[in-house]
């Protein structure tokens, strides 16, 4: 999971609807990697949080934590180190007001407003354009992946079948890419267990 915060001042903020940002969903690869160089010109700075799989696992099987939980906390430490007065922040949870919480108590400068929305990157440029970059970079971890086990590892999603052929033939090969707590991952685990099962009672 890649997490991506930007400063950029206001006035400028124009200059990223200028150049075409918007969701980086709606955005084709090729498109979103010409609009990351040009970001990159013109905010003012930015910071890229890269959670590695294993930090994910941790969080999901904590009673207290969860996905949201573990984005909240480390958007909170991105709005730490950025010091902005005003934080756009696309929220992934519709209860708005407890992520807000959450994140508040997080904070270090509780005079920074925070404005959370849902799908707030298709409202605010500036949140368009950290999603542009954190998509930018999956790809390019993405990328690393294929190069370092010389495989076509799909999208990483697990829509994608291509991803979900990967992991069955290597799913105990690299535990390090894998997410454990992965319902396709889960599935195989599983499926394994049964088989040998069968077999000891057959």
């Amino acid at each position: 999971m890649v997490i991506v915060g930007i400063t950029i001042e206001e006035e400028k903020e124009s200059k990223l609807q200028w150049i075409g940002v918007k969701d980086s969903k709606l955005l084709t690869p090729k498109r979103r990697e010409v609009l990351y160089e040009k970001i990159l010109e013109i905010v003012k700075s930015y910071k890229i949080e890269i959670i590695p799989p294993s930090q994910i696992d941790a969080a999901l099987e904590d009673a207290e934590m969860n996905l949201n939980w573990l984005e909240a906390v480390k958007t909170a430490g991105i709005i730490n180190k950025l010091k902005p007065n005003k934080a756009y922040i696309d929220s992934p949870s519709n209860n708005l007001k407890d992520y807000k919480n959450y994140m508040k108590n997080r904070i270090t400068n509780k005079k920074t407003e925070l404005i959370v929305e849902h799908r707030a990157d298709k409202n605010h440029p500036c949140v368009g354009a950290a999603s542009i970059i954190a998509k930018v970079t999956r790809d390019k971890e993405v990328a690393k992946i294929k190069r370092a086990t010389g495989q076509d590892i799909g999208s990483g999603y697990p829509s994608d079948p291509v991803t979900v052929e990967f992991l069955k033939k290597n799913y105990n090969k690299y535990p390090d890419i894998i997410r454990k707590t992965w319902a396709p991952y889960r599935d195989i685990i599983k499926n394994k267990k049964q088989k040998k099962l069968n077999n000891y009672l057959g």
